[in-house]
C-alpha cells in the first residue's frame, strides 16, 4: 500500500534570530494542500512573494543554503526543510517575516518540536517517491567530496564521513538506516565551526546572530588566555575556556560524533530541494552545502529525464483514435488551414495526447524554407495549444459554445528540427486544478522517443457569446 502524502493538522509559530543577518524573524506553518511541496513566503515584502524551495532556485551556498525567486530570498533553510523531511510532511506554507530562518539552537529540534506540536493530517494522494534506480555519483577531488545514491529495496539510508584532518575532530561517521530515526539520532545536533573560521566570521562583520549557544567551536590551534578572555567579551559571556574534547566549554557536546550528525542533518535539508522524497542510500564523505546542491541538481536532472521518458506516449497508426478530425472540429472551433491535429488518442481529467502528421502538401512549406522544409516552431506550439484546448473544452458539457483563449506561453523550448514525413505527438498534462476557467499545463511534443518542443501554457474558458461581446 503507498504512503499517503502529509500536511500539518495545525499552524505553528517560531521565532528567533538568522545566524548570519543578526535579524529577527518568525516562521509559520501553514497546512497546504497536495502537490504542494515546501514553499516560503516572505511576508514583510510587498507582494508577499512566494520561493519554491527548488534546487533551480539556490542562490548561495557560502554560509548555509539561501533560495531566490521572485525578487526575493530566504536563507539557512536547511535545518528547517531537514525537520519537515525528517518528520515525513510532504505539503507545507512557511510564512517568513525576515530574509534568514531563525537560527534556534543550531540543530533541527526547535523544528521538529513545532512540527510534532502541530501534527499531521494525511492527505488523499499518494507519495510520489524517486526510486533511485542505479549508483549516481558526484565529486569535488580538489576537496576530496564524494558522493554516491546507491538503489535501496526501501527506505531512505543516510551515512556520512568527515575528515577535517584535525587532531581534535578527527574522522566522524554519522548514519541512519530509515528517515524515521532522523527525529531521534540527527535531529538534535547542532552546527559547528573551527576556531579560526569563527574569528575570521567576526573579523568580516558575519554571524550577526551568533551567540556561542548555536554552534560547537572546535578549537584546533593553541590559543593564549588573553585571546579567550576576548572571545569571551565579544560573545558576552563571564570566561570561556577550552574543554578536555578540545571544544569552547560553551556547550557540553549532545553526541561524541555530533559534528559528523550535524553534517548528514545538512544533507537530508540541501537534498529536500529535489522536491519529492528518495527511496535509496545516499553516502557521502566530507559533504557541504556546495557538493549537497550539485548533487540534488544532478538527481534533479535525473528525474526530469525519466518523467519525461515516461510522458512520451506510444503511438500505434493502426489504433482507433478516441476522436478522428471530424470529431475534433466538433469541439474546436478551428478549421483548414488552421487545423492543425488530425487525431486524439488519449483524454482524461487532467491529460490529453493528440497527433499531428506534418505533410510536404502543407501550404506553409511553399514559403517556408521550401528547399529544406522545417516544420515552423509557432505552428508547432498552435497545434499543442489546440491539443491542450481538447482538455480544457472537455470540461464543459457544451463545448461548441466555449472558446479555448490562450492567456501565456512561458518557457518555449525547440529541442530538435521537425520535418515533412515526420508525426509529432503532444501531450498535455494540467500543472493544477482548473480554477475559475483557468487552465495551466505544461506540453510537450515528441518525434519517436525525441522531445522536438515543450512549453507551459495558460488558457481560459469563454463562452463563444462573452467572447463576441468582448
Amino acid at each position: 500500500m503507498n504512503a499517503k502524502q502529509r500536511t500539518i493538522r495545525n499552524e505553528v509559530t517560531i521565532s528567533g534570530v538568522g545566524l548570519h543577518t543578526g535579524k529577527p524573524a518568525s516562521l509559520t506553518f501553514r497546512a497546504a494542500p497536495e502537490n504542494h511541496g515546501y514553499k516560503f513566503k516572505r511576508v514583510d515584502l510587498e507582494g508577499t512573494p512566494i520561493i519554491d524551495a527548488d534546487v533551480d532556485n539556490v542562490s548561495d551556498t557560502s554560509r548555509g543554503t539561501t533560495i531566490s525567486q521572485n525578487g526575493a530570498s530566504v536563507s539557512t533553510i536547511e535545518h528547517l526543510l531537514a525537520a519537515l523531511v525528517g518528520m515525513e510532511i510532504d505539503n507545507v506554507l512557511i510564512e517568513i517575516d525576515g530574509p534568514e530562518v531563525p537560527i534556534m539552537d543550531g540543530s533541527s529540534s526547535f523544528f521538529t518540536d513545532a512540527i510534532e506540536e502541530a501534527g499531521f493530517v494525511t492527505q488523499n494522494v499518494d507519495r510520489e517517491y524517486y526510486v533511485i534506480p542505479h549508483n549516481m555519483h558526484y565529486s569535488e577531488p580538489d576537496r576530496r567530496v564524494e558522493m554516491v545514491a546507491m538503489p535501496l529495496d526501501d527506505g531512505y539510508r543516510l551515512t556520512c564521513m568527515i575528515d577535517y584532518n584535525s587532531p581534535v575532530l578527527g574522522s566522524q561517521h554519522a548514519s541512519i538506516s530509515n528517515i524515521d530515526e532522523f527525529k531521534s539520532e540527527i535531529a538534535s545536533s547542532r552546527t559547528f565551526c573551527f576556531l579560526h573560521e569563527l574569528e575570521a566570521l567576526v573579523e568580516n562583520n558575519l554571524i550577526k546572530g551568533g551567540d556561542l549557544n548555536n554552534a560547537i567551536v572546535i578549537v584546533d590551534k593553541q590559543v593564549s588566555e588573553d585571546e579567550l578572555t576576548e572571545l569571551a567579551k565579544l560573545f558576552n559571556r563571564k570566561d570561556i575556556k577550552v574543554a578536555k574534547e578540545g571544544i569552547l566549554n560553551n556547550i557540553e557536546l549532545r553526541h561524541q560524533n555530533e559534528p559528523a550528525r550535524h553534517k548528514l542533518l545538512d544533507m537530508v535539508g540541501d537534498l529536500a530541494l529535489i522536491g519529492m522524497p528518495i527511496k535509496g542510500h545516499i553516502m557521502a564523505a566530507r559533504p557541504g552545502h556546495a557538493a549537497n546542491v550539485a548533487f540534488a541538481k544532478k538527481i534533479k536532472a535525473a528525474i526530469k529525464k525519466e518523467k519525461n521518458k515516461k510522458r512520451i506516449p506510444t503511438y500505434d497508426p493502426s489504433a482507433k483514435p478516441l476522436y478522428d478530425v471530424v470529431q475534433i472540429m466538433d469541439i474546436l472551433p478551428h478549421r483548414p488551414p488552421f487545423l492543425f491535429i488530425d487525431k486524439i488518442l488519449e483524454l482524461s481529467k487532467t491529460h490529453v495526447v493528440g497527433v499531428k502528421n506534418v505533410t510536404m502538401n502543407e501550404g506553409f512549406f511553399e514559403g517556408h524554407f521550401p528547399g529544406a522544409p522545417v516544420f515552423p516552431g509557432v505552428i508547432q506550439v498552435e497545434a499543442m495549444a489546440q491539443t491542450g484546448g481538447i482538455l480544457v473544452l472537455s470540461t464543459v458539457p457544451d463545448p461548441r459554445n466555449y472558446l479555448t483563449l490562450f492567456l501565456k506561453i512561458d518557457n518555449v523550448r525547440f529541442r530538435a528540427q521537425v520535418s515533412p514525413g515526420d508525426t509529432v505527438v503532444f501531450r498535455c498534462d494540467l500543472m493544477e486544478p482548473i480554477r475559475r476557467g483557468i487552465a495551466q499545463m505544461k506540453g510537450v511534443g515528441t518525434v519517436g522517443e525525441k522531445v522536438v518542443v515543450e512549453a507551459e501554457m495558460m488558457a481560459q474558458i469563454v463562452r463563444v457569446k462573452d467572447s463576441e461581446t468582448a
